[in-house]
């Protein structure tokens, strides 16, 4: 994989430009791509800036996120060609810290469940995952050092995890979701996908001016072991990754507990679907009122049911999960922890193209808004992974956590 640092150190020390940068990443493309398919458009004449910290760093942006050189599509029909006037304003931060927006990655139909046609680099014959497809597997392939992402279930944590490497879904509304399509307004976060841990602490440090988020220092851990048992049994190579990075962690001297969460959680997990189809049928009004046969048939199928829930049970929803969202910090404090280690998915990514896999380990800390860091698990099989949690607002320790793991996990 490209590494974000690793460029921008050769960058600072003489051994390559900007420009330099720009043609490894695009040999990468043209070596991987027609394979692939994580690419839905490309710059083909950027501008590469020669100064900032991210100077000739290509990304990619997920489609439903906006960019006014490059179509904004929605994985749709609908909105075939379709261009936007205005980048948004992770893409605009990312463009003045000189970050060249090179590429549209591919996303399901309004990052909903309809799969892509993307293929896994690192899983052949096995689906990415989403919604975040491309971005996931622009990364993984070592086309793209950075990319952007959007999760409202599942869709940063569990294609990280499917292709094997590091995705980072940040506290609800660190990050701006202004210019992205919108489909649960109190679910929806912008996430971003890297190399390594370092590289997205640093890409998230510098997208929200926020430097401690990398400067956690290397404090031991102290790691709650959570397999949340209203998310049924996980499969037996998930539950073996998670185990083997939390032996890893305990050997270079975590401090490890099992955790347990209170049944308030388990009723929160429950009611993800009552929140995010409630607001989804009205965040696409226009598309389920005008272009219902144009939209994809999964998405369209939920859409026809989400009309039947009545606001009544969304307001109940919404009451319980405020509840579990302000009691989580505590839930952690009386257990003596800072984190979660748990599953990004139920295992490796399924067989086939015709799903995108399962969010029922990404849901609840959705809900929640909690940071989340998922972290790959070397083996020889496809890849596999594990997921950092942290408090509300501790990113830099969700990010410190997960990179605590990773070391351990690569010694």
């Amino acid at each position: 994989m490209l590494s974000l640092l690793s460029l921008r150190t050769r960058i600072a020390g003489g051994t390559l430009t900007p420009q330099g940068a720009l043609a490894l990443v695009r040999e990468a493309i043209a070596a991987r791509e027609p394979e692939i398919g994580a690419l839905v458009s490309l710059d083909a004449n950027p501008a590469v800036p020669t100064a900032g910290p991210l100077a000739g760093i290509a990304f990619g942006v997920k489609d439903v996120i906006d960019t006014a050189d490059l179509p904004t599509q929605m994985g749709s029909p609908i909105y075939a060609g379709w261009r936007p006037k205005a980048d948004a304003p992770a893409v605009a931060r990312l463009r003045a810290l000189g970050g060249v927006a090179l590429a549209k990655t591919t996303t399901t139909a309004f990052a909903f469940m309809d799969p892509t046609e993307t293929r896994n680099p690192n899983a052949p014959g096995r689906t990415p995952g989403g919604s975040s497809a491309g971005s996931a597997a622009a990364v993984a392939a070592g086309m793209l050092p950075l990319a952007l992402g959007t999760q409202t279930g599942g869709s940063v944590i569990r294609p990280a995890a499917f292709c094997g490497t590091v995705g980072v879904k940040p506290s609800f509304r660190l990050l701006p979701t202004v210019g992205m399509k919108c489909f649960s307004w109190s679910l929806d976060t912008l996430g971003l996908f890297a190399a390594t841990v370092p590289d997205a602490a640093h890409a998230l440090a510098l997208l929200t001016d926020w430097p401690e988020i990398e400067r956690a220092g290397d404090a031991v851990p102290r790691i709650g072991l959570l397999v949340p048992e209203f998310c049924a049994e996980p499969e037996p190579d998930g539950l073996d990754a998670l185990h083997r990075a939390a032996r890893s962690a305990e050997a270079a001297g975590a401090v490890l507990r099992q955790l347990a969460l209170p049944p308030l959680y388990g009723q929160a997990f429950g009611l993800h679907g009552t929140i995010q189809d409630f607001e989804g049928i009205r965040a696409l009004a226009w598309e389920y009122d005008h272009r219902r046969d144009a939209l994809a048939p999964l998405l369209r199928d939920q859409l026809d049911a989400a009309g039947a829930i009545p606001a009544e049970a969304y307001d109940a929803a919404r009451r319980v999960v405020r509840a579990a969202r302000s009691g989580f910090r505590g839930v952690l404090a009386e257990a003596g922890l800072d984190v979660v280690l748990t599953l990004p998915a139920p295992g490796a990514a399924p067989q086939g193209y015709a799903s995108t896999g399962d969010s029922r380990f990404n849901r609840l800390w959705t809900l929640l808004g909690l940071p989340c860091v998922s972290v790959p698990v070397p083996g020889d099989g496809p890849p596999l992974g594990v997921q950092a949690v942290a408090p509300f607002g501790e990113d830099a320790r969700a990010l410190a956590a997960a990179r605590f793991v990773e070391r351990a996990l690569a010694r």
